[in-house]
């Protein structure tokens, strides 16, 4: 038996699984951490993050303002000119993003430890 009942939050259907979803992502929280200090320019955000193709960062800025976490504005100047930057509700997600990170820097060395003393890593439906 799964433990699982209605309205709980590791249900596929469930708000809260699909925004866990969202920011589990590989790119989301770099991004929104990218944008914490203000509005800033595709191309300022791609080499701010680096290792990001300009094609994801840009399917993640879509997939973030489409659910509300940041907000885009184009300038009507020649040439154009977007910025990002976050909305209220992404904005509230820098607090927790900070905590995840400090837990990364305080324990990155005891994960990286953990994998190399494993001589078979886990596959995916271990």
């Amino acid at each position: 038996m799964s433990g699982f009942g209605p309205g709980d939050p590791f249900l596929a259907d469930c708000p809260a699984r699909l925004t866990v979803e969202l920011i589990a992502d590989k790119w989301t929280a770099v991004v929104l951490y990218g944008l914490s200090r203000g509005p800033v320019r595709h191309g300022e955000l791609a080499e701010l993050i680096g290792g990001v193709s300009r094609k994801v960062l840009t399917q993640t800025l879509r997939r973030l303002q489409s659910h509300g976490l940041i907000r885009r504005h184009a300038y009507a100047e020649v040439p154009p000119r977007v910025e990002y930057e976050l909305t209220p509700l992404g904005a509230s997600l820098i607090e927790p993003i900070h905590v995840l990170t400090e837990w990364a820097r305080a324990n990155g060395d005891a994960v990286l430890d953990a994998l190399d003393a494993d001589p078979e890593p886990a596959t995916y439906g271990d």
